[in-house]
């Protein structure tokens, strides 16, 4: 029987797992067909109840997620990091924008 740490250890592990796929498989065709292989591997050591068999069974797969870790992983664009956060600060306050182009002067 799995413990709660376990339980957690093995979701975190399978939601890491898949969104570091996510960086290698752009592709969603390719993704839908890793991820299926992903969740077999899942579902096949799921069975396991002795608690030392299922902490080397997680440590295999954290250690096989450190070593297939993405150089450049994709980042959701508007989250920190994302490549379109904060693209467009807004304006300094000292700046202003005129609107009447060129015309200002009250003509």
């Amino acid at each position: 029987m799995a413990t709660a740490l376990q339980r957690l250890r093995a979701i975190h592990l399978y939601r890491h797992s898949l969104k570091n796929m996510l960086s290698w498989a752009v592709r969603r065709e390719v993704f839908y067909v890793e991820h299926e292989k992903l969740r077999a591997e899942f579902d096949q050591l799921k069975g396991l109840d002795d608690p030392i068999q299922i902490d080397r069974a997680l440590e295999r797969g954290e250690e096989r997620l450190r070593e297939r870790l993405h150089p450049d992983p994709y980042i959701v664009p508007y989250r920190p990091g994302g490549s379109m956060y904060a693209r467009n600060p807004p304006f300094d306050p000292s700046v202003h924008i005129h609107l009447d182009f060129g015309r200002e002067g009250g003509h």
